[in-house]
């Protein structure tokens, strides 16, 4: 996309190492029991069940997402991304409601609604949860993504039978950051589905928007849902998956213990085992 300019932003590795000593010291020390017990009495938030549409991100991933460190930031897939429907792949700014969009099984799901995030640059310096990163073709693997892939970094991937943000992908050369010029309009859409589920953007398997209360108005066409479900009784929607790699070490720790990890044994982190992948995936696109 030439209206992006790549800043070249390395991954912050210290998380990730923090992660994974967290993990190995769980496994290693007995008092890992007293964090099972504390991850089964609150099983969603210690799994990072909850993701919402600006759990964090700054999304949100503004999601946000979902995703990630407030409420202010995009959860979304950017304009032009090709989403596959039932009729093959469609654009995500032309994808109407009632239109189905195909999951990874090979069933389909209606859309409930499209939801459509704008954003313009209001200070020196585009805000890191509005930024897109981008995925790479083949980056994934070797057919994954098909090609070029945008997000907004609170959005997450499913991958090792997790979900992923996008944000925590990040290694600088395959995945990463793409600014908007300073004159530029971000565009961002999240697709909408009775059930928190995964589509393929792209060719890659991608949730879809995970809703909660406090974040719905952050949507220009917000309106629009409001008319279309004015009576409509909402309740919190189950995640997909766990979400691992966000929360921090502990509650990272703690997703993993749900995932049946063994304080006895060493523990296999899908996050980690995920971005060993991409990076050795980097490593072979380089050559």
């Amino acid at each position: 996309m030439s209206c992006f300019k790549n800043p070249n932003l390395p991954r912050n590795t210290a998380r990730r190492r923090f992660l994974g000593v967290a993990a190995a010291a769980g496994a290693r020390f007995a008092s890992v029991a007293a964090i099972v017990m504390a991850a089964s009495s609150s099983p969603a938030r210690a799994a990072g069940l909850h993701l919402g549409w600006g759990n964090g991100n700054g999304n949100s991933g503004g999601n946000g997402n979902s995703g990630g460190g407030g409420s202010s930031g995009a959860q979304c897939f950017l304009r032009g991304t090709s989403i596959l429907t039932d009729c093959g792949e469609k654009r995500v700014e032309d994808l109407r409601i009632g239109d189905c969009v195909a999951l990874p099984g090979g069933d389909a799901r209606s859309i409930k609604w499209v939801g459509r995030q704008v954003f313009r640059k209001g200070g020196p310096h585009w805000h890191d949860g509005v930024v897109p990163i981008r995925v790479a073709r083949h980056a994934l693997d070797s057919r994954t993504p098909h090609s070029d892939l945008y997000l907004s970094p609170g959005h997450a991937l499913f991958l090792n039978g997790v979900l992923i943000r996008v944000k925590d992908l990040v290694n600088g050369t395959t995945i990463a950051p793409i600014a908007p010029h300073d004159d530029m309009t971000i565009e961002y859409y999240a697709v909408l589905l009775a059930t928190h589920e995964v589509i393929l953007a792209q060719g890659a398997a991608a949730e879809t928007l995970h809703p909660s209360d406090s974040n719905r108005e952050n949507f220009s066409n917000f309106a629009e849902y409001e008319r279309l479900y004015a009576g409509e009784a909402r309740k919190e929607m189950t995640s997909y998956a766990t979400v691992l790699g966000e929360e921090g070490g502990w509650q990272h720790l703690r997703a993993l213990l749900l995932l049946g990890a063994s304080p006895m044994a060493p523990i296999f982190d899908p996050f980690e085992d995920a971005c060993e992948k991409i990076d050795a995936r980097a490593k072979e696109l380089l050559i």
